[in-house]
């Protein structure tokens, strides 16, 4: 599967803002989301900007401490010098971008082991939800928003009372088999350090890495909240 990042990049913000209900523009030719919930600002997004265009979106997210200047790279250092020349500093380099091909994912429901654990699966507004409950605790969940024929995954998350119980892949098994609904040939997401390693098991790849920039400390983990 040889792919364009720049492309890649345009369906994960659709996903992901169509996951968490973000609105969305262009500057230039990247993508831009309002993260209504958490700073209120715009994020903006690049993969592997010139230095005119980047000193461009840096200049915008300079404007207001809380926007933030994700750029997609394999050249983290380059970006991470040219953020210190435009006055942005890193708040995180460890996340990736990453991808499937669906072929290779189970299609069907997967079933829990444990029977003091129940599955719950949801859609709104055309975000599909999975939810793994203990009583009413939620030990796991996650939502996938599928754009064209790619399915985004978003928000893996295991409450840390439960970790290392496979609750992780259980989820992405759980919306996999939801994203199949929809005619769907790949995935995509960005991964956190640990997911990395769960999505890896899975079948994963990493396409390159996540940097993000900021005048101040926003911009934390996107796989999440």
């Amino acid at each position: 599967m040889v792919e364009d990042t720049t492309h890649l990049l345009d369906i994960w913000v659709a996903g992901w803002a169509g996951c968490r209900g973000y609105e969305t523009r262009k500057v230039g030719r990247f993508p831009a989301a309002l993260r209504a919930d958490t700073t209120g600002e715009w994020e903006y997004f690049a993969y592997d900007p010139s230095e005119p265009e980047f000193a461009e979106l840096a200049a915008q997210t300079a404007e207001v401490p809380a926007r933030v200047l994700t750029v997609l790279t394999n050249d983290v250092a380059r970006y991470t010098f040219l953020g210190q020349q435009n006055g942005l500093h890193a708040t995180s380099a460890s996340q990736t971008m990453m991808i499937v091909d669906m072929e290779t994912q189970d299609s069907e429901d997967p079933w829990l082991s444990d029977d003091d654990l129940r599955l719950e699966t949801s859609r709104t507004d055309g975000v599909h939800h999975a939810v793994v409950r203990a009583g009413e605790e939620t030990a796991a969940s996650g939502r996938v928003f599928v754009v064209g024929r790619t399915a985004i995954f978003d928000n893996i998350v295991t409450s840390p009372t439960y970790q290392r119980r496979g609750l992780g892949s259980f989820i992405m098994k759980a919306l996999a088999a939801q994203a199949f609904e929809h005619d769907v040939d790949s995935g995509l997401l960005l991964a956190s350090l640990d997911g990395q390693k769960l999505y890896s098991h899975l079948g994963w790849r990493t396409v390159c890495h996540v940097l993000m920039l900021s005048t101040s400390d926003e911009g934390a983990d996107l796989s999440v909240g």
